[in-house]
């Protein structure tokens, strides 16, 4: 007993712990040297590029260079955080994200549940693959997709509409249905991809769990609540912190490609509002802006993921 640890391990374990890094490096050099590119691209295009955020803090003029510009601490912040359109692009921000949070969020989920109670196959197949091609087609085919369909006048959906003895509705031309389309576009692109996340996470599940169920006498529904969603509750976490990561973000091209003149109510973002600045040379201000949205997004992954851990130590996740 009064041995120390490193007499207790044997001479094969001593030996293993003495390796250090040249050793593996020499052993296994043909796999470091794949990683060499990789890194190198990492390196230069991920964290090089991140000198580029001393824009933020200098009165920028792109003829002088970083070197030749004046260097001005936090008055770029002033002046983009006391901007006429700051206010209403974090307003927009968190209300588009939001609105996808509470409605994009749980449909996955929710398809996930019904496509793994299918028992048909090939039916199930087909199910999957249509809801997951959207998720492969770019925002400009979609917005010129919905265009034709929601248009006005001469859309499938209004003639429907019009056919049938209503009203036209203005989609994508009106403020409040221009939310309700984006909401409901962005819904049908992105739930595809989360859904065979979570058919994947119920995968893993333990069949033994839902025959002890059926023997308690749950029927499928009660196997989904209390079987089901408890096993995937850690991708559920997991995806959840995602998403709350992007409140401050939220998609450009989606708002670009639905964006039109008569619609503009939502449409001024944070990431629009950088593009914008940028496009005016105003690159002090555009990368001030981009920081604080990067900033702030940083936050609420750190902060959700202690939220995460907390309630997961608490036994309430």
């Amino acid at each position: 007993m009064g041995q120390s640890k490193s007499k207790m391990l044997s001479p094969d374990a001593i030996s293993v712990k003495k390796k250090g890094f040249l050793y593996y490096l020499k052993r296994d050099w043909q796999l470091y040297a794949l990683m060499l590119l990789p890194m190198a691209f990492i390196i230069v295009f991920k964290y090089f590029a991140y000198t580029g955020l001393s824009v933020a803090f200098l009165d920028y003029k792109i003829g002088k260079g970083y070197a030749g510009s004046k260097f001005v601490g936090l008055k770029v912040f002033e002046k983009v955080f006391k901007h006429r359109d700051f206010g209403k692009a974090v307003a927009n921000t968190l209300l588009l994200n939001v609105l996808d949070l509470l409605f994009s969020f749980p449909m996955p989920i929710i398809l996930a549940l019904l496509l793994n109670e299918i028992r048909v196959k090939w039916f199930k197949r087909v199910t999957q693959t249509l809801l997951y091609l959207p998720h492969f087609l770019s925002w400009v085919v979609i917005g010129a997709t919905a265009y034709a369909m929601f248009a006005t006048n001469s859309g499938v959906i209004n003639t429907l509409i019009a056919n049938a003895g209503k009203s036209p509705i203005p989609f994508l031309q009106e403020d409040a249905w221009w939310l309700f389309s984006y909401i409901l576009i962005g819904i049908w692109q992105t739930m595809g991809w989360g859904t065979i996340i979570y058919l994947a996470a119920i995968t893993n599940v333990n069949s033994e769990l839902y025959e002890a169920a059926k023997v308690d006498g749950a029927n499928r529904w009660q196997q989904c609540l209390h079987v089901t969603l408890p096993c995937i509750r850690s991708t559920i976490v997991v995806m959840l912190i995602m998403q709350l990561g992007k409140l401050m973000g939220g998609s450009f091209e989606r708002i670009v490609a639905l964006s039109n003149a008569k619609a503009t109510e939502y449409t001024t973002t944070i990431p629009v509002l950088v593009f914008k600045w940028f496009q005016g040379n105003k690159f002090s201000e555009s990368t001030a802006l981009g920081l604080f949205q990067s900033v702030i997004g940083v936050i609420l992954v750190v902060a959700s993921d202690k939220i995460a851990k907390k309630l997961g130590e608490d036994g309430l996740l």
